[in-house]
């Protein structure tokens, strides 16, 4: 028999959270903010991370706006926006995987399209070695709600965020300033077709959320106006 680490309960991981009705609201209607405007957020970043990196980076600090708006903005700016809002969203995911378990990784799967695989690779790679997935991985929205789903302490999974946005950051910065020209040069080229490229991006995401919203948004309206006490 494998033997499970300690800080993990035995699966499967089942046992009731009590969280008052007004938390587990909270937690959904923040989770959806943040989707919304990270969708937003990558969507404009094309047209946006150079002459407006600050808000680009508190709409969606994803890795492609990290890299991108490195010769824009300088590293304070950069290092606050981006840290507190790959934080904000890791936290908020945590608990929505912590409170809602199965159902709320399943909404992810449908969003993010990842395969059941994955799924069961990253549940594995989390109970055998969660402390390095979520450094790792720190900015992966799957790992974020896994590691509430497997019921890892919150205050070492915040530690252990933090330090993995910190060496993101670290990364993609040093990253930024050694394509710093091939960047500038790149956004330059695209000066001309970016606002075609941004409404491109916003269609193809209204088709996608389009197709999923008549079996998810009902669902999700029904859980924020009734919460469900387990």
């Amino acid at each position: 028999m494998t033997d499970v680490p300690a800080e993990f309960p035995p699966p499967p991981y089942s046992a009731p959270i009590k969280v008052s009705a007004a938390a587990r609201r909270f937690i959904l209607i923040a989770s959806g903010t943040l989707f919304t405007l990270g969708t937003i957020g990558s969507n404009i970043g094309p047209a946006w991370v150079d002459e407006r990196p600050a808000v680009v980076l508190a709409l969606a600090s994803r890795n492609r706006n990290l890299f991108g708006s490195v010769p824009f903005i300088d590293p304070l700016p950069y290092a606050l926006i981006g840290f507190t809002r790959m934080f904000i969203a890791g936290m908020v995911l945590f608990f929505l995987g912590r409170w809602y378990g199965e159902r709320a990784i399943g909404w992810t799967e449908q969003k993010a399209g990842e395969l059941p695989a994955i799924y069961r690779w990253f549940e594995k790679a989390i109970d055998r070695a969660g402390w390095l997935v979520i450094v790792l991985f720190c900015g992966s929205n799957l790992v974020w709600m896994m590691a509430g789903h497997r019921r890892i302490d919150p205050r070492k999974f915040a530690s252990l965020l933090a330090i993995g946005i910190a060496i993101r950051l670290a990364v993609l910065w040093a990253g930024g300033k050694a394509f710093e020209d091939q960047i500038r040069s790149f956004l330059s080229w695209m000066e001309d077709y970016q606002w075609y490229v941004v409404g491109g991006l916003f269609a193809i995401s209204f088709i996608q959320s389009a197709r999923k919203a008549k079996r998810d948004i009902p669902e999700v309206i029904h859980e924020i106006e009734h919460p469900t006490e387990q």
